[in-house]
């Protein structure tokens, strides 16, 4: 290990090869608070090559290594569990400029999603995922879980996002994939290989990213229902219309806590309310309206036609990344359902919650465009976590869902994999796997059990 620790610091430098056990301890904790592991090692690596070099020695010394970016996973996905070595992309942060032509940046993968929004917005572009980790998350874990957020039902995934990527392999070398043209349709798309893969297959060190052009013109409404199933219909609808640029599902019990917690209480009456917004070139305020029309809503909308009126409105939505730990560090269901299913899949999850941690409260949120939805359970005592957590993914499965939505499936829920994957497909993956990464020591705790 020592002889190994000083290759490292000759690649990276000795300041940026760090042992201490309180950095380490800090690191070892996920975002949540719920997941602990240990490392033997910090090192963070100021270039791609860097990178590579820095998986080459520790292969060769036969070190896990686990991969950490922003550190905001949900799963515990950069939680070592093997005495790792962390590999910390913190320092690939570099903004290589805007080409406002081709629409697209080149960024590092330390980049963070805020910064690549400001950049962008600088150049009178747009980025089309958003998240409310914004400030922390960075662009190279988003690609590595493929992850979704706000903007999902116009925009896409990361991985629409996409038009370049460079990738460190498990073996030290260095895959490119940045060409100029728009499509590059020449042999294997292995950079999709890379999307979704949680740092299993290699290390994403640098992305070619997509922008978009700004609409002229934005609506923004909030609507309250005494229904899910309503509210669902009204997903459905504002789902297929030209022009969305968000629709989000806020529990009206998490609007309350953030109305007690922060003041940001709900501008409408309703159990479940519906956050609804239209975009582009032209004034969409009529066409709401029209839209609004055939919503079986409970009380009347709140509109909001300017910036200022718009982004209170936001604020029902966004105050949720404030107030959800008030009681503690919530336990998080992050799923993946049919339109169909989610009313009863909430009305299913409140009775397993009430029968299983009954002093917990179940608040559901999320993307109700693409049924990407996120359940957290508040008050939920760390004793009654196992008891709680496979029925739960049991529940999804049985409702025709995916375990895991854009938070990946990481560490914590590895073994449920073979609910959302036949074994065939399971198979598949652990061939690739096998043929990057031989000895399995890149992410060896994250998506196979």
């Amino acid at each position: 290990m020592v002889s190994m620790l000083h290759s490292l610091a000759e690649v990276v430098g000795p300041n940026h090869v760090v042992t201490d056990p309180d950095v380490l301890a800090g690191r070892g904790v996920d975002h949540t608070g719920r997941y602990r592991g240990r490392a033997s090692a910090l090192v963070r690596p100021g270039t791609a090559e860097q990178v590579a070099e820095v998986l080459r020695l520790c292969r060769d010394a036969g070190a896990h290594v686990t991969v950490q970016g922003g550190r905001t996973s949900l799963v515990a996905g950069t939680v070592p569990e093997h005495d790792d070595v962390l590999l910390s992309t913190e320092r690939l942060h570099a903004l290589d400029g805007v080409d406002t032509v081709e629409r697209r940046a080149r960024v590092g993968a330390g980049a963070t999603l805020a910064a690549v929004q400001r950049a962008a917005t600088a150049a009178g572009l747009l980025f089309g995922v958003d998240l409310a980790a914004r400030d922390t998350a960075t662009v190279g874990g988003m690609a590595s879980t493929n992850a979704g957020g706000l903007r999902t039902v116009r925009y896409g995934n990361m991985g629409e996002q996409l038009v370049g990527l460079q990738v460190a392999l498990p073996d030290g070398s260095l895959l490119s994939r940045r060409s100029g043209v728009r499509r590059d349709n020449t042999g294997y798309d292995l950079p999709s290989l890379f999307v979704g893969a949680e740092g299993t297959l290699g290390v994403i060190t640098g992305l070619d990213l997509c922008l978009h052009p700004t609409p002229r013109h934005r609506v923004t409404a909030v609507c309250g229902f005494a229904d899910l199933e309503a509210l669902v219909d009204a997903g459905r609808t504002f789902r297929d219309t030209d022009g969305i640029a968000a629709l989000e599902l806020v529990d009206g019990r998490a609007a309350a806590l953030t109305g007690e917690h922060l003041g940001v209480g709900s501008p409408v009456e309703g159990d479940w309310l519906l956050l609804v917004e239209l975009a582009a070139d032209h004034d969409q305020t009529d066409r709401l309206a029209d839209l609004l029309d055939g919503a079986h809503m409970c009380s009347e909308p709140a509109v909001g036609v300017d910036v200022g009126a718009q982004q209170r409105l936001w604020q029902v939505r966004e105050a949720l990344a404030d107030v959800l730990g008030v009681h503690g560090p919530p336990l998080k269901f992050d799923v993946s359902l049919p339109l169909a299913s989610i009313g009863g899949f909430a009305r299913e999850a409140a009775d397993l919650v009430a029968a299983h941690a009954p002093e917990a409260l179940p608040v559901l949120f999320g993307h109700i465009g693409e049924g990407n939805l996120h359940l957290n359970v508040l008050r939920c005592p760390v004793d009654r976590e196992r008891a709680l957590y496979e029925p739960m993914m049991e529940l999804i499965a049985r409702s025709g869902g995916n375990v895991s939505s854009e938070h990946g499936v990481g560490t914590r829920k590895r073994r449920y994999l073979g609910m959302s994957r036949e074994a065939a497909d399971i198979a598949a993956m652990r061939t690739i796997k096998a043929a990057l990464d031989p000895t399995g020591y890149l992410n060896a705790a994250v998506l196979f059990d």
